[in-house]
């Protein structure tokens, strides 16, 4: 195992509950940067107390995703990268099957595990895909000129956006049935403050959803393709209200902010209010 070759970038945001399993998921002989959306000492302290290969970086505020896989990916200085979810466990061999990836695709840009992915209509254990999940993207550093997420994208569409760029470049995308990383999904975060991350991912998934299809569709396409949903939220916002369902109706609100912010070209400016 090429151990000297990798690094593995974790962000987290309030990940305490599940970044250790997934830190003891990883060889001790590979370096991991620990990018933390906030200004936690004391979590910077245990981390790298408890882990002599992990370095953690407080940016002291929530940039989210895209913008904190950059702070990492651009502190790597080996070969590749591994871009991991703190919620995601690394099973045996899985970073041996990366490298076996990429000595059979030796000018790949992105390899991601295939065990979370739905469609397994080819027959071969390794084959070019237009997309891969977020959750495990493994990186080719040197085709990226120190260039990787779209930084505009707090939450969501980034990895789309990401190997769209790739595949605009006819850049390789390797999704390998051969690596297997066990990933819980929606449990990166506390679950103390269940409401305001609901709303936090309604208002940043319409927000993203109209950006994406901005840049690549144009404005008026994007409009076309939002405007059903928009719509739709203000229904629901009057139904709520009119039923006492507070919960409900703030979700709504959450979704027809984001995208009336997007639609006027404001930054993704939300953030959750946790206690």
């Amino acid at each position: 195992m090429e151990s000297n070759d990798l690094t593995v970038v974790i962000v987290t945001y309030r990940s305490e509950n599940k970044i250790f399993s997934c830190l003891n998921s990883i060889p001790g002989e590979i370096n991991v940067i620990v990018v933390e959306n906030s200004n936690n000492e004391e979590f910077k302290k245990l981390i790298e107390s408890n882990y002599r290969n992990v370095k953690c970086i407080l940016t002291n505020e929530n940039l989210g995703y895209a913008r904190g896989n950059n702070i990492g990916l651009k502190q790597v200085t080996t070969k590749y990268a591994l871009v991991l979810n703190p919620d995601t466990r690394l099973e045996k061999n899985c970073i041996n099957s990366f490298f076996n990836t990429t000595k059979k695709f030796q000018d790949f840009w992105l390899i991601g595990p295939a065990n979370d992915q739905t469609d397994f209509s080819v027959n071969s254990n390794e084959f070019e895909v237009d997309n891969l999940k977020g959750f495990a993207i493994f990186f080719n550093i040197q085709k990226f000129n120190n260039s990787f997420f779209d930084e505009n994208f707090f939450l969501y569409f980034e990895e789309i956006d990401l190997c769209k760029k790739v595949k605009a470049k006819k850049g390789r995308i390797i999704l390998s049935k051969n690596i297997k990383i066990n990933h819980e999904g929606s449990g990166s975060v506390d679950k103390n403050n269940t409401n305001e991350f609901e709303k936090n991912r309604n208002w940043h998934w319409m927000w993203s959803t109209f950006y994406y299809h901005k840049k690549y569709k144009g404005f008026l396409i994007a409009l076309i393709i939002i405007m059903p949903k928009f719509i739709t939220s203000i229904i629901k916002i009057f139904l709520y209200q009119l039923t006492f369902n507070i919960r409900k109706r703030d979700i709504y609100f959450s979704r027809m902010s984001g995208i009336l912010n997007s639609i006027l070209g404001r930054k993704s400016w939300y953030r959750p209010s946790l206690d």
